[in-house]
């Protein structure tokens, strides 16, 4: 591990400060992913700036019914919460979904955010990552590419992002409050806070310099079946190949399907959050899950090691729609 230097914020605009200032800097409070990454010297920043004591942890309910989620929560704490098992079950069921218990008891709402890939290449100093450095190509393609993305792909990239809890944030319509260092408040919504790779993949949010993540909002909440469906190697600790976060409300009989409403999101098959709202309008409208599957999976390429993602992202979804039907 390199050298750094430590620094503790009196509050939030001073974080915020801080990073404006160095630009090899990182924000740390939990350090579940940051801390392994700078012991494989992947991160390297000179500065690190701990926000653990910043005024970051509350979960409040907000005016107009929905939740306001500090960017301190810790995931173990979100996951209990009354109003999320009571509300936002598939955020808890998600969150639940993730890592061990230890691990939960410390990593954060905004470091799940900002969780990095777990791409092998990304992970392997040796080969070449355009993510870990810009220009140097991507082995995944050409590699071992088993757990890698086959939606919103590029030739520079082919990672996912690994988080359960940014699924069903991006099911729930989440928007992440952010504080500059001017003290500029942005709202971002979750579908545009995490970037597709293109030809810049090292650049994975829309955050700006400067910029800490201040909270998570939730909109009112939304009725029906919450489903969190996760497809991986193992029962427990391992991220997802395929997962959706889904919300399916039961329709008036009239229609072909009887589902009233649908949304959802699918993970471990880009480099954020999948959601096509043209999938959940097919869902409503025919109530078949392979018609939503061939609007989700418009376009969607297989490397080779990961072509058999694109049939378990349809099985997957089929499960989802089953068990809301029974439920």
């Amino acid at each position: 591990m390199k050298a750094f230097s430590y620094e503790r914020p009196a509050s939030i605009q001073d974080a915020a400060r801080l990073s404006a200032e160095r630009p090899d800097a990182k924000f740390i409070a939990g350090g579940t992913n940051l801390l392994d990454l700078m012991k494989l010297r992947i991160e390297t920043p000179a500065t690190l700036i701990d926000v653990n004591r910043l005024p970051l942890a509350e979960v409040a309910d907000t005016t107009d019914g929905g939740l306001r989620i500090g960017a301190l929560v810790r995931n173990a704490d979100l996951a209990a919460h009354p109003r999320v098992r009571k509300d936002y079950a598939v955020l808890a069921k998600a969150l639940l979904a993730g890592a061990s218990g230890q691990l939960r008891n410390k990593a954060t709402t905004a470091g799940n955010l900002l969780q990095r890939t777990r791409c092998y290449y990304f992970y392997d100093t040796a080969m070449p990552c355009n993510k870990r450095e810009p220009g140097s190509g991507c082995a995944a393609i050409g590699g071992f590419n088993r757990i890698m993305a086959v939606l919103g792909t590029s030739e520079a990239c082919i990672a996912t992002n690994p988080s359960d809890m940014n699924v069903a944030l991006r099911a729930l319509d989440a928007t992440v409050e952010t504080l500059s260092a001017e003290g500029r408040a942005r709202q971002i919504p979750i579908a545009a806070f995490h970037r597709l790779p293109g030809d810049t993949p090292q650049v994975e949010t829309s955050l700006e310099r400067g910029e800490i993540i201040t909270a998570v909002t939730l909109p009112k909440p939304v009725a029906g079946v919450h489903i969190y469906r996760k497809v991986r190697d193992r029962a427990s600790y391992a991220f997802a190949t395929v997962s959706v976060a889904a919300i399916l409300t039961k329709g008036d009989g009239k229609g072909n399907g009887g589902i009233g409403q649908a949304r959802f999101a699918f993970g471990g098959l880009a480099h954020k959050p999948w959601r096509v709202e043209e999938a959940e309008a097919a869902l409503v409208r025919t109530g078949q899950a392979d018609a939503a599957a061939d609007a989700v999976l418009q376009g969607a390429r297989g490397y080779g090691s990961n072509d058999f993602k694109i049939p378990l992202a349809r099985r997957t979804l089929r499960a989802v729609v089953a068990e809301a039907a029974r439920a």
